[in-house]
């Protein structure tokens, strides 16, 4: 029996965009060593924002919208964003809910220009660089260094 297509659409999820990405999916192994670099870096963040005023968007998100940039080879911040928007893959590396807005291109442009000129962004990719590969082999054998830019602009516009 042929099936039907239902036109409307539900109202509510009930599965999260945890249980949507595959367990071996290789960005939840970026994700993981991402999330646990920016965990050290919160003083640098600290000194680049004011205390008062409108919230920006957080650099956490900045950054790992910027290594999905780079991975995904998207062209521009308009593109990007409209990606993050539907792409659920995305949403959930980035760390936003189904539900969650996602920021305008010129907002995200300039979030992006601070952490470049705070020198966070390069610091950032300098960290995730330092980390060893894993060897693939038990532990056996030490992994192998991966060699840093020495500017994120670098990594981002070549």
């Amino acid at each position: 029996m042929r099936g039907r297509q239902s036109h409307q659409g539900g109202m509510f999820s009930y599965v999260s965009l945890e249980e949507r990405v595959p367990a071996k999916h290789p960005l939840r192994a970026i994700r993981a060593v991402v999330d646990e670099v920016l965990a050290g870096m919160d003083t640098a963040f600290a000194g680049l924002y004011a205390s008062t005023g409108r919230p920006s968007i957080p650099p956490e998100q900045v950054l790992k919208a910027l290594l999905l940039q780079a991975f995904y080879s998207i062209r521009s911040e308009r593109q990007l964003a409209e990606q993050i928007d539907f792409n659920l893959l995305f949403r959930w590396f980035v760390g936003l809910d189904v539900d969650d807005p996602v920021w305008h291109p010129t907002v995200f442009t300039k979030n992006r220009d601070r952490l470049l000129a705070g020198d966070v962004a390069g610091t950032f990719l300098g960290c995730i660089f330092r980390r060893k590969a894993p060897s693939g082999n038990g532990g056996k054998r030490p992994g192998r260094t991966v060699k840093a830019p020495s500017r994120f602009g670098e990594f981002a516009h070549p």
